[in-house]
């Protein structure tokens, strides 16, 4: 069995991609990084697979999910 796609938070995000938050939520609005999940009231987080994806080829990368 799979196992499932975790939820990452913004700090793993922002260690593994070495971009700051301000450059995260510019691609965002951009539409060239994974968009964020809300997952309660005031958290959100990604899906590691989009963010793996992003790492692998971040000049090609485009969103595959229906957000």
């Amino acid at each position: 069995m799979r196992e499932p796609d975790r939820i990452i938070r913004m700090k793993t995000v922002l260690a593994r991609t070495g971009l700051s938050r301000s450059t995260i939520y510019r691609k965002i609005a951009e539409g060239t990084f994974p968009a964020q999940l809300k997952i309660s009231t005031h958290g959100s987080g990604w899906h590691e697979s989009d963010i793996n994806r992003w790492i692998t080829d971040p000049a090609r990368w485009r969103p595959d999910r229906e957000q």
